[in-house]
């Protein structure tokens, strides 16, 4: 890949790439609005407890439906956690991405040590039903993403 003095390796790859100017840019977030974090983990939340629900019904069994729950609660509360965190302003791209990735950590960690703790805090706990819980919590992202204004429309 070859680039001139002036150029930078992602024109020298996309040589039709055009910046947008201030009132394009400006129509183009209008038309893709900003997806709150907050909304999202509040649909993980609502998932979560959708599953322990149907956990619940499908088994009639009480231990099933909370351990379902609890691991939907394994994935809320650490999204919750790095939401917050992220949240703050930083002063700097490197500060930002620095805190993305102690966030996660964080995040990492605390799932581990949530997994580690279920036997102990859950009673008759089915972890078939916790792996059951934490995955389609987590899938709720992908189904919040593609749910949002504005993603299947073609302007």
């Amino acid at each position: 890949m070859k680039t001139d003095a002036l150029g930078t390796e992602a024109e020298a790859e996309d040589p039709d790439f055009k910046p947008l100017a201030a009132q394009e840019a400006q129509e183009w977030r209008s038309r893709h609005p900003a997806v709150s974090v907050w909304r999202i983990v509040g649909s993980q939340a609502g998932v979560g407890v959708l599953v322990a629900l149907s956990a619940w019904l499908l088994t009639g069994q009480v231990q099933v439906a909370w351990s379902a729950g609890y691991g939907a609660l394994a994935v809320v509360i650490p999204a919750a956690l790095f939401a917050r965190g992220m949240a703050r302003k930083r002063a700097s791209a490197g500060a930002a991405m620095a805190g993305l990735f102690g966030w996660e950590l964080v995040k990492i960690v605390l799932t581990v040590a949530m997994l580690a703790a279920a036997p102990r805090l859950v009673p008759g706990l089915s972890w078939l039903a916790l792996l059951v819980g934490m995955v389609v919590t987590m899938k709720t992202y992908w189904i919040a993403l593609l749910a949002r204004p504005g993603v299947r429309r073609t302007d």
